[in-house]
């Protein structure tokens, strides 16, 4: 039995996603927040461990401090130990943050097709890096609280925590994974890969393939 954690990305209105998925999902707020991690819940629960999603607060009201927060009161009113911390997009930036506020009690960091920030950078200091501006008009985050703020961290707390990255190889943000995996191949980090977009049929694909393979079937523990 693991304990898991699981950290949304931005959050997508319950419109685009049931456009793209074909779906028709309808939540009290118009959007998705962490209702696309159900499935997978649903999956580990029934694998003999515990899972948990919260649901971040909202972006507009609220900032990354705010996120890591979040969790970390959910891990501490929990009384996990040894959590497996999953963070998917900016969820890497969330779960980075609550390693370095509580290394004691997690067990392993998971990136899924997410940023990797260097201490003191944000997710659109990130973006800036491979994208124009014209570029957020289409594809990129409006510039609210949890995306502009820069991320304080000690690497050397979170040095010992074993790391994965899951890059998705047909992700719609391919240029900011690929600088995740240059800076985890120069770590050494574990990676695996997902054939899959950075949203929608993602969940489907983690649930189906890398949870089944990989964390039920203990080796992760």
């Amino acid at each position: 039995m693991a304990n898991y954690v699981l950290v949304q990305g931005g959050n997508m209105s319950t419109d685009t996603w049931n456009r793209l998925s074909g779906q028709q999902i309808i939540t009290k707020t118009g959007y998705m927040g962490a209702k696309y991690w159900d499935g997978t819940i649903k999956a580990l629960i029934s694998a003999g461990n515990h899972a948990y999603a919260p649901e971040l607060r909202e972006e507009s009201v609220s900032n990354l401090s705010d996120h890591i927060e979040q969790v970390c009161t959910l891990i501490s009113e929990k009384n996990l130990q040894k959590v497996i911390l999953v963070g998917h997009s900016y969820g890497g930036l969330v779960i980075t943050g609550v390693a370095d506020q509580m290394p004691h009690r997690i067990q392993h960091l998971v990136y899924l097709d997410s940023a990797i920030p260097e201490p003191g950078q944000s997710l659109i200091e990130i973006l800036d890096m491979v994208y124009s501006h014209e570029d957020y008009e289409a594809a990129l985050p409006e510039p609210s609280p949890p995306y502009v703020e820069k991320l304080q961290y000690d690497p050397r707390r979170i040095e010992k925590i074993n790391k994965i990255y899951i890059r998705c190889t047909n992700s719609e943000f391919i240029d900011v994974t690929r600088l995740s995996k240059e800076k985890v191949e120069d770590e050494k980090v574990n990676g695996a890969t997902l054939n899959s977009p950075h949203h929608i049929y993602l969940w489907l694909t983690f649930q189906n393939h890398f949870i089944n393979y990989y964390w039920t079937s203990g080796n992760y523990n």
